[in-house]
């Protein structure tokens, strides 16, 4: 058979499940994921493969209306990432309205050239009345190739998704060896593990305006890994919160985050966490390089 590998480009609005649809094509956990919107922040690839065919996912930052430096760096990034893709995946959260923050997604995308695939996420979770109306609305404004219905998180559709793009992607030899899932470094995956866990273990608690940066790695020779990273927040109320009682709050993090990065590594982190307050961090432009984004004007 001959093979197959292109570029797919996922786009969508903060929190629409692009992250998590990533994950499930890959088949293994690549992005980060969170309930809190605007997660993910650079462009991330993803590395699937079905059958003869690899597929390049490029897992973008939720499309909005930025305001400050770091927001328009992310849309700029999401933007870029849809360039010259063989394939653009519109994910569009179907158990919510569409708001202004999807509607900002539809206006930079319809008249885009490139092929275009509708995916209507969180069908599990969504009113059946509502799913085929509002399918039929973005259908009829968007004229995309195919539309598909699934759950990212249950998997429900998600093969249907693959195969279609697998055909979909031009001949041509692979870009990467087979066993690698992500062009995404150690040391940056290793960062964007630990901000998961502030995600996860703070929830509302501790805002957007926070960012991991590691100012330290060496490989060991008896094999294991010493990591210290820095965690930036705004203000010392952010800091406190981080802390926790005693500190309890940030051991926790750092547990459950080397679990994570030893995991992905395969084998044994030390990890070290420092919590550094600097109300202008998003204004550092080597912090930029570090998350994997442009600085942008």
């Amino acid at each position: 058979m001959t093979s197959r590998c292109g570029l797919v480009a996922v786009l969508g609005a903060p929190n629409a499940g692009k992250s998590t649809l990533v994950n499930a094509l890959v088949g293994q956990k690549v992005a980060i994921v969170s309930p809190k919107a605007q997660t993910t922040r650079a462009r991330l690839m993803g590395i699937a493969i079905e059958g003869e065919c690899q597929m390049l996912l490029v897992d973008t930052p939720g499309i909005f209306s930025p305001n400050r430096r770091l927001d328009r760096a992310m849309v700029k990034a999401a933007w870029e990432g849809a360039e010259d893709a063989d394939r653009i995946v519109l994910v569009v959260d179907a158990a919510a309205k569409v708001g202004s923050r999807v509607e900002d997604m539809l206006q930079g995308v319809e008249n885009r050239p490139e092929p275009k695939i509708l995916v209507l996420n969180k069908v599990d979770i969504a009113k059946k009345e509502d799913l085929l109306v509002v399918a039929a609305k973005l259908a009829e404004r968007l004229k995309p190739e195919m539309v598909f219905m699934i759950s990212a998180t249950a998997g429900d559709g998600v093969a249907d998704l693959k195969r279609h793009l697998a055909t979909a992607m031009p001949e041509g030899p692979w870009h990467f060896p087979e066993d690698q899932l992500s062009d995404v470094t150690d040391r940056m995956v290793a960062a964007e593990l630990t901000r998961e866990q502030l995600y996860h273990q703070l929830h509302a608690e501790l805002p957007y305006s926070s960012a991991v940066t590691t100012e330290k790695w060496e490989d060991r020779k008896d094999g294991s890994t010493v990591i210290h990273q820095q965690i930036l927040v705004e203000r010392d109320s952010q800091k406190a919160i981080v802390l926790g009682k005693g500190g309890t709050r940030l051991k926790s993090i750092g547990q459950a985050a080397r679990a994570e990065i030893a995991e992905h590594l395969g084998r044994k982190v030390h990890l070290f966490l420092h919590v550094k307050v600097n109300p202008r961090w998003d204004e550092d432009r080597s912090l930029y390089q570090d998350i994997g984004l442009d600085w942008a004007d």
